[in-house]
C-alpha cells in the first residue's frame, strides 16, 4: 500500500511508526532518522490522529507547547520534507504516507502499521473474547497488546503538554490492559503466576481496590489462604490510614469467602475486574455526609455535591480548568468516612496540597490551598 516497488522485485517496504516509548519510524524493521524533539513529535501527533488531517494551527500548538513563533508553519513543512526525503531513500512513497491537506497534514497509515493501533486492535479482540468465555484466547491477545510497548508514551518528548497528556491517558490503558490480562490468566488456572506481578501492582498503587482483589483471589486461588487474609489486613490499613474509609463491598464479600474457605468464580472475578471505572474510581463509603466547596482564582464558588467532583480539562469533568498544565482528568474530591478526601488520578505534574504533594490521595480540611495543574484553589468546608 505505501511502498514503491524496488527494481527487479516485488518488495514492498513496510511502514512502523512507533510512539508507545520513544518515537520511531522504521521500514523493514530499520530505523529512519526523523529529527530532533519537535519533528518526532510532529510525527507522534499525526499518528496519534492517523488518518485524519490535522490542521497547521492544532500541529504548531502541540509542537511548540501552545506557543508557536511567527514562522511556525515554515518550519512545519521542513519537517515534513525531511520525513518524506527520508521514505523515498527508503523505497516508499512519500506522498502515500505523508499527504498534504488543505490547511494541514495527514498520516496515512493502518492500526497494523503502528504500535497504538496494534494496541488498539489486540485490547479490542482481548476484550471479546473474555465476554465470550474465552479467557486463553483473551490473555493471548492482551498480551499481545501489551508487547507493543518499549517505555512510557512518548518518553523521549519531555515537557510537551500534549506528549504528557497522551501518556498518562495510555498509562491507564496500558494498566487497565495488564489487569485484564491478569484476570485471564487467573480464570485459566494460572494463579501463582501472576502473585508477583501483583504485588507490585498494588505496591504502585495501593489505593485501587480492585488490584487488591485480583491479588487476594490470586492468593487464595492458589492454595495460600493465609497470605491471602494477611492482604485483606494490609488492604484494610492502607485504605484506613489513607482515606479513613473500610474497603468496598467487592473486597468485603471476598474476604468472607476466603475466611470461610468457599470455592471462587474466577470468571466473575474477571468480568468485574476487567470495568474500567472500578480502575478510576475508589469505592467510599459515605455514612456521614461532609460539604465543602472550592474557590476558584477568580472568586467563583464551585460547590462538592455529595456524588464528588472531577476536576480536569475534559469537558466531561464536573470543574472544566482551561489551564494547559491541568491533565485530562487531574484529581477527583470524593466523600470518605473521615471527610472530603481528594485523589490524584494519575495526572502529568500531581496535585499539592499546601504546597505538598499527595501520594495518591489526600483528606482536606478548611483553608488548604489546591495546586491543579497551574491553577490554586482554595477549599472551604461547610457544616
Amino acid at each position: 500500500m505505501y511502498g514503491q516497488e524496488h527494481a527487479g522485485t516485488d518488495h514492498r517496504p513496510s511502514v512502523d511508526v512507533r510512539i508507545l516509548g520513544p518515537v520511531r519510524l522504521l521500514i523493514d524493521g530499520v530505523p529512519l532518522p526523523v529529527g530532533g524533539p519537535k519533528p518526532r513529535a510532529l510525527l507522534a501527533a499525526l499518528t496519534v490522529n492517523r488518518r485524519r488531517a490535522v490542521n497547521s494551527q492544532a500541529l504548531g500548538d502541540m509542537v511548540w507547547n501552545e506557543q508557536p513563533p511567527d514562522a511556525y508553519q515554515a518550519s512545519l513543512q521542513v519537517f515534513v520534507s525531511n520525513i518524506r526525503k527520508a521514505l523515498r531513500t527508503a523505497g516508499v512513497d512519500p506522498a502515500a504516507v505523508l499527504r498534504t491537506e488543505s490547511a494541514g497534514y495527514r498520516l496515512e497509515i493502518a492500526d497494523e502499521d503502528c504500535d497504538l493501533g496494534r494496541f488498539e486492535t489486540a485490547r479490542r479482540a482481548g476484550t471479546e473474547a473474555a465476554d465470550a468465555g474465552r479467557p486463553e484466547r483473551a490473555a493471548r491477545l492482551f498480551a499481545d497488546a501489551l508487547a507493543q510497548w518499549s517505555g512510557a508514551a512518548l518518553d523521549d518528548l519531555p515537557g510537551l503538554v500534549f506528549a504528557e497528556r497522551f501518556a498518562v491517558a495510555m498509562h491507564e490503558e496500558r494498566l487497565l490492559v495488564t489487569s485484564a490480562r491478569i484476570d485471564a490468566d487467573i480464570a485459566c488456572g494460572r494463579s501463582a503466576a501472576v502473585v508477583g506481578e501483583l504485588v507490585a501492582m498494588t505496591t504502585a498503587h495501593p489505593l485501587r481496590e480492585p488490584l487488591w482483589v485480583q491479588l487476594i483471589s490470586a492468593l487464595y486461588l492458589s492454595g495460600r489462604q493465609a497470605d491471602a487474609l494477611e492482604a485483606c489486613r494490609r488492604v484494610r490499613a492502607v485504605l484506613a490510614d489513607e482515606l479513613g474509609i473500610d474497603p468496598g463491598p467487592a473486597l468485603l464479600e471476598l474476604e468472607q469467602r476466603v475466611l470461610r474457605q468457599q470455592p471462587l468464580d474466577t470468571e466473575a472475578i474477571a468480568r468485574a475486574e476487567r470495568m474500567a471505572k472500578a480502575m478510576t474510581e475508589t469505592v467510599t463509603e459515605r455514612p456521614r455526609a461532609r460539604r465543602g466547596r472550592l474557590r476558584l482564582p477568580d472568586g467563583s464558588i464551585v460547590p462538592i455535591e455529595s456524588g464528588g467532583l472531577k476536576i480536569g480539562r475534559m469537558t466531561d469533568n464536573d470543574l472544566v480548568l482551561e489551564d494547559p498544565k491541568v491533565s485530562r482528568y487531574h484529581a477527583q474530591i470524593q466523600t470518605a468516612r473521615t471527610g472530603l478526601v481528594i485523589r490524584d488520578l494519575h495526572s502529568a505534574n500531581g496535585v499539592y496540597v499546601n504546597d505538598e504533594p499527595i501520594e495518591e490521595a489526600g483528606v482536606l480540611a478548611d483553608g488548604d490551598e489546591l495546586l491543579i495543574g497551574g491553577t490554586v484553589l482554595r477549599f472551604e468546608a461547610q457544616s
